[in-house]
């Protein structure tokens, strides 16, 4: 496998994202080899800097940056010979078999959807958060950010994709899915929440078991996979982030708050599209890199996207089409 890693993308590379690399190096198989996309002088520097051997890796340049604030389809647009842009056209040819990045969200976005596709059949890719549980077990949150406006049918496509990736990445028999709310009523919530509920109670696409406050995400048995719009999840996600941080600076720890941690996690995959894509912390460490690096291993070989692929062709609780449904 050809693991395709953005080195220039987040606050902290190519440091951090060389570091990660080498770190990651060592812990993949030797049939396995990780290309290094970005300015080829600042990845040697850094590499010799940190220790590491070219020779352990592929270097493919990239004259350009897409920064933080450039405007993702502009950008992708108009610097062709940028990270983010030769990591997509690698993809697509099929030279690398994942692309990871902690740079532009938003170009990570727009490169999955206008170079790689939507799966047939998706309406909106989406990007998932862990939950840890308080008996050491892990939860699915989706979406976390990649579509603040959602309407009932793609919120039904998420429990599909939540459910996908739980049973396949964090392999959790036949996961119990529920709609983040207000309530555990039927007729609680916004009209949004309302519509969803009707067209998720009686799936048969995956095991819905209602409506689920925010207070029981960390429940060991309540829900395996939360759903919620990309507004709500990345409030959730971002609160999760702030009380950890505020736990720190307060000594305040133990093994299950360190859970918290997203360097242990590294990164999100891009749900629904027809490759492997994942998109990392702005602020990624070298370990939060190394990990991100490692699950794009682990679902690249979990075959999401050809799981998805069949749900979708099978959909019988609900025949979703762009506009079918309120």
């Amino acid at each position: 496998m050809k693991i395709g890693l953005d080195v220039m993308g987040g606050d902290y590379a190519p440091a951090a994202t060389v570091g990660g690399a080498i770190l990651a190096q060592k812990e993949i198989s030797n049939g396995d080899k990780i290309v290094l996309i970005g300015n080829e002088n600042a990845i040697l520097d850094e590499l010799e800097k940190q220790g590491g051997k070219a020779e352990d890796f592929e270097i493919v340049h990239a004259s350009e940056v897409i920064e933080m604030g450039d405007s993702p389809i502009k950008a992708f647009t108009n610097k062709p010979d940028s990270s983010i842009a030769k990591g997509f056209k690698l993809l697509k040819k099929g030279e690398i078999d994942s692309f990871s990045s902690a740079g532009n969200t938003g170009a990570m976005v727009v490169g999955s959807i206008y170079s790689i596709n939507p799966i047939p059949g998706i309406i909106r890719p989406a990007t998932t958060s862990i939950l840890p549980k308080e008996n050491g077990g892990a939860g699915v949150l989706i979406d976390v950010g990649t579509n603040p406006d959602s309407k009932p049918d793609v919120l039904y496509q998420f429990g599909v994709l939540g459910s996908i990736y739980a049973e396949s990445v964090y392999k959790i028999p036949n996961p119990k899915v529920g709609l983040l709310n207000i309530g555990s009523e039927e007729e609680k919530g916004s009209l949004l929440c309302q519509s969803a509920y009707r067209l998720m109670k009686d799936s048969k696409d995956f095991n819905f078991i209602g409506n689920i406050e925010s207070r029981d995400l960390f429940k060991p048995d309540k829900v395996d996979v939360v759903v919620c719009d990309g507004f709500v999840g990345n409030i959730v996600l971002k609160q999760i982030e702030a009380m950890y941080r505020l736990l720190m600076k307060r000594n305040l720890t133990d093994e299950f708050i360190n859970r918290f941690n997203y360097e242990l996690y590294g990164g999100t995959p891009i749900l629904g599209i027809n490759s492997t894509v994942l998109i990392g912390h702005g602020i990624s460490n070298n370990v939060a890199i190394k990990n991100m690096l490692i699950l794009s291993k682990d679902v690249f070989n979990a075959k999401i996207n050809d799981k998805i692929s069949d749900a979708l062709s099978k959909f019988n609780a609900l025949k979703i089409n762009n506009g079918d449904t309120e």
